[in-house]
């Protein structure tokens, strides 16, 4: 057998091939890329065969001719962009942004062309010799050589700046033509935009405005001079947004901040009868508004405004409450405030967008001038007795509410809010002993409103007020069921048992009542004593009221409805037709104040006067003389005779609260430095004075000096005791 051919087993480990390039491959090539890109900036880009010439690039690249491709078209384009620059430069008037932006529309065109057919090279030759890529180069070309021509440079920015001042005087300009040749710029890099344009357009606008603020300061009024402002800042901002670089805004909005509103300010606010206080007396909330959403841009333009606004309610406040003539009303003079209030209130909500800065600084100033007068916690009580006796008859029960939560808003202002509890028990106890509040549910709900504020202790009296009315009619119902077959047909009796502590103390002067009544008085005191034991009557002779049939002349008569004092000396005169003064005091044993304003009622007051009085005067006299006026007459049927009373307190009843007032606080001071030293063990003594202040201050402002004294009681019963080393340094004792 024959066997085939013998394998070979050949392996090709190198090669070498010499490739013989034409000398005049680089110029020739370079030539017809030349010929192109001239053609591309002729506009006769039609007949190019792009394929061919990306191809004739990337060949000068692969043969390592990238250095002369790359320095031919810097070459190319840079003498291309010297005859745009002349052409630009020769453009007249407002041809002159026309030209530049069509030369700059074909320079891009251009440039697109030029890299796509230069692609090769961009990504590979420019890369690895750390050279400028060709549309960044055509750029920067287009800055150096036409931009920052000597001839064009500064011409371009006069041309822009003089355009945004025909505008900003009312001119219509081609918006158009200002954003491409603005965004030009920010093509060209930011800082050719920043410093060929943004930076000089700020100064010359710092100028503009300077100048133009301080002629409208000298002629227009702070309205007038705002609405100037605001309409500036607005035009800036609308021309950012149409031709300038979103960046701009912040900072031209800060020239027109700076030099409109930030310089004038203070002027602006105190401008005589058109200023920040001018406004708000007129209640112009859209002036108002204007100038805080303009004020709020500049730093303290704020505080500004509130410091002025907080000045101007402090001085009329301090006026109001210290004027004799607005004081002589309590519940006018706690309606001015309310007023007052709500004014400021809607002002702040309306032009100062709610700002709680204001807010807290309308509260500060309420607090501040309320307190100057002593006599506030009193008005605020007797304007709520008014409201709750007849002032809120026939609301409806939310705008009750909107009035009570008023009132809450100016008791939260009170420094002394034991002081209105004071006033406002003993004028709830007069309402609910007379029958003469208009609404459970409001006084109810106006108890529940101080208990959030102040806490149960405060209200828990009050609310031991109202159980007593409750337990009282139980009580007669009681009575009566037991008691009123032996009672017979005589006088109808109602009383009311009030707990000692609850009600607000009264002096325990009795007077003589008519035979009948304390016969009936007696027997319900054995009922009540029977029925409870280990407890004690006092009659409240003061307190009460009566209904009386009286007759004058022959024929007229009525039911007169006058309180228990008048009662008992009405009824004197069922026996006698004439009784003096004195002896009537001393048939009544009422006490003297108590019944010359009893008489004064009865006596003096038109259409009211059962009695008549021997001289006529409309003041009581020791030595007067009284008969029963048989000519009384009345549209009414129904008399009603109050008591002629002073609304406010006098001088010594005032001085007497605020005597039982400091009394009452001596314990709550006392209690609040045991608790504190109960948890520190250790203080020194102005610590004590700051916490003790800051515990009680809900319900009154403690005098640092009663504190003093309260823990010096408290270091005589051995509650505390002085540290030997340091004086001021407190010890509690267990």
């Amino acid at each position: 057998m024959s066997s085939g051919p013998k394998k070979r087993n050949f392996q090709i480990e190198a090669f070498k091939h010499k490739v013989v390039v034409d000398p005049k491959y680089a110029e020739k090539t370079w030539k017809v890329l030349e010929d192109a890109i001239k053609e591309i900036y002729n506009h006769n880009a039609s007949g190019l065969s792009f394929e061919e010439l990306y191809r004739n690039a990337y060949n000068m690249v692969l043969h390592k001719f990238g250095e002369k491709l790359y320095s031919g078209l810097v070459s190319t384009m840079t003498l291309h962009l010297q005859s745009m620059s002349k052409s630009i430069e020769a453009a007249q008037g407002a041809s002159f942004l026309d030209e530049l932006n069509a030369k700059w529309n074909d320079h891009n065109k251009a440039l697109q062309m030029i890299r796509d057919i230069l692609m090769y090279m961009d990504r590979t030759f420019i890369p690895s010799t750390h050279k400028t890529p060709v549309h960044e180069l055509g750029l920067n070309l287009w800055r150096d050589y036409v931009i920052h021509s000597s001839k064009i440079q500064s011409r371009l920015l006069n041309t822009i700046l003089e355009l945004i001042q025909r505008e900003r005087t009312g001119e219509v300009i081609n918006r158009g033509l200002m954003r491409n040749i603005i965004k030009m710029l920010m093509d060209l890099g930011p800082s050719v935009y920043q410093e060929d344009f943004e930076k000089p357009f700020l100064n010359v606008s710092a100028d503009f405005y300077r100048a133009e603020s301080q002629e409208y300061i000298e002629c227009c009024d702070c309205a007038d001079y705002l609405k100037k402002a605001e309409r500036r800042l607005n035009e800036e901002i609308d021309r950012v947004s149409h031709y300038l670089d979103t960046k701009t805004e912040p900072k031209i909005t800060n020239v027109v901040e700076k030099e409109m509103i930030a310089n004038h300010m203070l002027r602006l606010v105190h401008m005589e009868n058109s200023g920040l206080v001018k406004m708000l007396l007129d209640d112009k909330s859209e002036d108002l508004a204007r100038m805080y959403n303009l004020f709020r841009r500049v730093s303290d333009g704020l505080s500004t405004i509130r410091d002025v606004m907080t000045s101007h309610i402090r001085d009329t406040g301090k006026q109001l409450v210290t004027d004799p003539e607005k004081s002589k009303n309590p519940v006018e003079f706690v309606e001015t405030l309310l007023e007052k209030r709500d004014k400021y209130d809607k002002i702040i909500i309306s032009a100062f967008s709610n700002d709680k800065t204001f807010q807290n600084a309308l509260s500060s100033s309420f607090e501040y001038f309320i307190n100057l007068n002593p006599r506030s916690p009193e008005y605020m009580s007797l304007f709520v007795d008014d409201k709750l006796r007849k002032g809120l008859k026939g609301v409806k029960d939310e705008d009750v509410e909107l009035i009570l939560d008023k009132v809450m808003i100016l008791f939260r202002y009170l420094q002394e809010k034991d002081v209105f509890e004071k006033y406002y028990k003993q004028h709830l106890a007069k309402r609910l002993l007379s029958g003469k509040t208009v609404s459970d549910d409001a006084e109810r709900s106006l108890i529940v409103k101080l208990k959030t504020e102040c806490g149960y202790q405060f209200t828990s009296k009050l609310e031991g007020m109202f159980t007593d009315m409750k337990t009282s009619q139980d009580t007669m119902q009681g009575f009566y069921a037991a008691c009123g077959a032996e009672l017979g047909n005589g006088p109808t009796l109602v009383v009311q048992v009030l707990t000692t502590g609850s009600w607000p103390t009264q002096s325990t002067n009795t007077c003589n009542l008519p035979a009948e009544l304390s016969t009936l008085c007696e027997k319900f005191r054995s009922y009540y004593l029977g029925t409870h034991t280990g407890r004690r009557l006092t009659w409240q002779t003061n307190m009460g009221t009566a209904d009386l049939r009286a007759t004058f002349g022959t024929v007229q008569k009525y039911e007169l409805n006058v309180s228990t004092y008048q009662m008992c000396v009405l009824m004197l005169f069922n026996n006698t037709e004439h009784l003096s003064y004195k002896e009537i005091e001393q048939a009544t044993e009422i006490p003297s104040s108590d019944l010359k304003r009893c008489l004064q009622s009865l006596a003096c007051v038109k259409g009211k006067n059962v009695l008549r009085k021997e001289p006529m005067s409309k003041d009581i006299g020791e030595d007067d003389a009284f008969s029963v006026n048989d000519n009384f007459t009345s549209k009414l049927r129904k008399v009603k005779i109050g008591t002629v009373v002073a609304q406010k307190e006098s001088e010594p009843e005032k001085q007497e609260t605020r005597q039982r007032v400091e009394e009452d606080r001596k314990p709550q001071i006392e209690a609040a430095i045991v608790r504190i030293m109960k948890s520190r063990r250790v203080l020194d003594h102005n610590n004590i004075i700051a916490e003790v202040t800051k515990q009680l201050q809900s319900r009154f402002l403690a005098n640092p000096g009663e504190i003093k004294k309260r823990i010096e009681s408290l270091i005589e019963r051995d509650f505390l005791e002085r540290d030997n080393a340091d004086r001021r340094l407190y010890r509690y004792l267990a």
